[in-house]
């Protein structure tokens, strides 16, 4: 699918389809640009699929803890 840039005040916005849309006017995304390849999705914000998130992780993790416990000095 093909869609324009255009400008809208001091910014380049992109024209979404309304086939493709992810949200209605207004929905918070997260844009994320690596090279030449960008993403755009809606933000999530909420803790619903916290423990899933969790549960990815190996039984080992952190079975050693830290291995250094001691926060650097910083200057000011």
């Amino acid at each position: 699918m093909v869609t324009k840039l255009f400008k809208s005040g001091n910014s380049l916005a992109v024209r979404i389809p309304a086939r493709m849309k992810i949200g209605k006017a207004g929905t918070e995304v997260e844009i994320n640009l690596k090279g030449d390849h960008m993403t755009i999705r809606p933000c999530r914000r909420n803790l619903e699929n916290l423990m899933d998130r969790f549960s990815a992780f190996d039984s080992g993790f952190m079975k050693k803890g830290r291995e250094n416990g001691t926060e650097p000095i910083r200057e000011w």
